[in-house]
C-alpha cells in the first residue's frame, strides 16, 4: 500500500503502525510516532491501522550539545 513516511512516498506491506515500524527497521528504537497528524503512543501502535494514503511521522531524539 502507498503511504507517506516523513514526507517520502513509501510502498509498504504493513497494516498497522507497529508493523510499519518493524518493516522500516525501527524495532527497539526510541521513537515518537504520529499517524495523520495525531500522536500515537507506543502502547497504541498495534491498534493503529494504516490505510492507503496515510501520513506517518517517525521521529527519533537527537543527542548533542
Amino acid at each position: 500500500m502507498k503511504i507517506t513516511v516523513n514526507d517520502e512516498a513509501q510502498d509498504v506491506s504493513a497494516t498497522t503502525l507497529a508493523g510499519l515500524i518493524d518493516e522500516l527497521g525501527y524495532a527497539g528504537a526510541r521513537i515518537a510516532t504520529a499517524l495523520n497528524g495525531q500522536f500515537v503512543p507506543k502502547t497504541e501502535r498495534e491498534r493503529a491501522a494504516l490505510a492507503a494514503g496515510a501520513r506517518v511521522e517517525i521521529v527519533a531524539p537527537m543527542q548533542g550539545g
